[in-house]
């Protein structure tokens, strides 16, 4: 299926005139094909950026993936004007990838404006706590090995979620490798609470030491989540001890969710790999 990376968005860069200059920036995953366009702020719009997409000189795309929020909304409309599906997703390796090299970039240009940038730089909300309908009976950190996930993803999950190129395999990972996750106990509301998390787009779960610790859901295109807090020393130490694993999976780990620990079905599985 081809797919388009695009970014919509203003750049450290203005016009002789003095307006704000915003970068239309598209390439396909595989970095084999890049277009870029200015445009005053003003002018700015969706047609504009339809009429792009018809002469960047490459056949539309089947879908197009859009990681800022920023520019989600004139996206979606142009894309709605050509019928094109559209994807939030945070993982876009490729284009993340080519902004960095532009912003390298800019400040050759005559029209750098000076100003410090980041190019992936997204504005985060403070996270929210989970609603009380969400909360599990229980939850546990867990580890797990390449072989165990290959047979748990064998498994009659209702929700299954993940790239291709999470895979343990696809990482190199050895198979004694153990995976980092978390396991989250729903009981009788295990569907309910797996439907709920799969709308939400789960991106990563971060432990976050503190008074109290706490583990943080990364969600949708830049949504957090308090999912969990505690004081438990033991559960501390498991916490620390799930960020650690991290460095040896390249950040991959999971999110499991359970009827309950003695069950033998499970409801839903979650790969996440942050990429930034």
């Amino acid at each position: 299926m081809s797919c388009w990376q695009v970014d919509l968005y203003r750049r450290p860069l203005r016009t002789p005139s003095g307006l704000d200059l915003w970068e239309l920036v598209i390439c396909d995953p595989d970095e084999n094909f890049y277009y870029t366009a200015f445009c005053p702020e003003p002018l700015v719009s969706s047609s504009w950026l339809a009429t792009e997409f018809k002469s960047c000189g490459q056949p539309l795309p089947q879908r197009v993936q859009v990681f800022r929020p920023q520019s989600l909304g004139l996206v979606e409309v142009a894309c709605q004007e050509l019928n094109l599906p559209l994807e939030a997703t945070r993982r876009t390796p490729a284009l993340k990838h080519y902004l960095r090299q532009r912003a390298q970039e800019y400040q050759s240009l005559k029209t750098y404006t000076g100003e410090a940038y980041d190019p992936l730089a997204i504005e985060q909300p403070p996270p929210l706590p989970l609603p009380e309908d969400i909360w599990g009976d229980s939850w546990q950190f867990a580890a797990i090995t390449p072989p165990d996930l290959e047979q748990l993803m064998q498994y009659p999950l209702r929700i299954l979620a993940f790239d291709m190129a999470m895979l343990p395999a696809s990482l190199g990972l050895a198979p004694e490798t153990l995976l980092p996750g978390i396991i989250l106990y729903g009981g009788r509301k295990s569907l309910k609470l797996a439907r709920w998390f799969q709308e939400q787009v789960p991106y990563r779960l971060e432990f976050v030491s503190g008074q109290p610790c706490g583990v943080v859901l990364h969600s949708g295109l830049r949504d957090r989540w308090v999912f969990l807090t505690f004081e438990n020393a033991e559960m501390a130490q498991a916490g620390e001890l799930f960020r650690d694993r991290l460095r040896s999976t390249q950040g991959l780990h999971f999110f499991l969710i359970q009827p309950t620990p003695n069950d033998t079905t499970y409801t839903a599985l979650w790969l996440l790999q942050p990429l930034e």
